[in-house]
């Protein structure tokens, strides 16, 4: 193979098409856009534009509601913790925070905290250093012989010194 030789796979490249060029060529007069009105035109925008009727995304409630003080969670499940022992990823005499998580791979980075969920099964006896846990978390990591230790989310509120 030689460097001049070098071609891309047929019908790889389409050539554009020159519209407006002409009756003969298939695509002259009206450039394939039909015949006069608003549509014909350059600058079209009649995108939701409804004739004058109340646009439907007006017509319809708005619904719902975002929280901006909600937390954004680090999920992990307890099955997830198992493995990671089990692959000796994670060492389950060491408490395990986020750091340890993030060292482990389980999560990818910090959000506002880690939340344990009970999915899975614990067999290991492991001290966690976390933020939130559900009830069945806490009582599979019981039953299994380890604590959990619930460590206080910070705020990230910046508060006002007036």
């Amino acid at each position: 193979m030689r460097l001049n030789e070098i071609a891309d796979n047929a019908g790889a490249r389409h050539q554009r098409k020159r519209v407006g060029r002409g009756i003969g060529s298939g695509t002259g007069k009206t450039a394939g856009r039909g015949v006069k009105g608003q549509k014909s035109r350059s600058g079209v925008a009649i995108k939701g534009f409804e004739g004058g009727q109340m646009p439907i995304y007006r017509r319809l409630p708005k619904r719902g509601f975002n929280n901006p003080n909600s937390k954004d969670w680090n999920i992990v499940n307890l099955g997830q913790i198992e493995e990671a022992i089990a692959a000796k990823k994670l060492d389950g005499k060491k408490p395990v925070n986020a750091e340890a998580l993030i060292a482990a791979g389980i999560i990818g980075k910090e959000r506002d905290g880690v939340r344990l969920l009970g999915k899975g099964e614990l067999k290991s006896k492991v001290s966690f250093e976390i933020n939130h846990a559900t009830k069945s978390a806490v009582e599979a990591v019981a039953k299994a012989g380890g604590k959990i230790t619930i460590l206080a989310v910070e705020s990230t509120e910046e508060t006002d010194s007036k």
